[in-house]
């Protein structure tokens, strides 16, 4: 993975959403080896929005985050993603899903 990340946890969640793109690309866009470019521009996108988290390694899902640093335009993209790749990822990445529900459950605190 290109991009660092503070933490494991963050790691994980960066992990998570990559996998979730991958699919999502996968089956939506035909895209077998490579993401497409509206993926690849997602994720990367993402990627951002998770290094400048002011929650850093405390954060929850960025589904239940107060903080909204999703452009309007592209948290519908990550919703429409979310929707389709969520449930599917308990068969092909259970681990992962479980770890990203349990997530899910923290209440997210500022680093500090």
């Amino acid at each position: 993975m290109p991009h660092t990340f503070s933490s494991r946890r963050l790691q994980r969640e960066a992990r998570t959403v990559a996998a979730m793109i991958r699919r999502y690309c996968r089956d939506r866009h035909g895209s077998a080896t490579e993401l497409c470019a509206d993926c690849r521009e997602l994720l990367d996108y993402a990627h951002k929005r998770l290094r400048h988290c002011p929650f850093q390694e405390n954060k929850t899902t960025c589904g239940k985050c107060p903080v909204h640093c999703y452009t309007p335009e592209k948290r519908e993209r990550i919703r429409a993603v979310m929707r389709y790749a969520g449930p599917r990822m308990l068969f092909s990445h259970p681990l992962m899903a479980l770890l990203h529900l349990l997530d899910g459950l923290r209440r997210p605190r500022r680093k500090g």
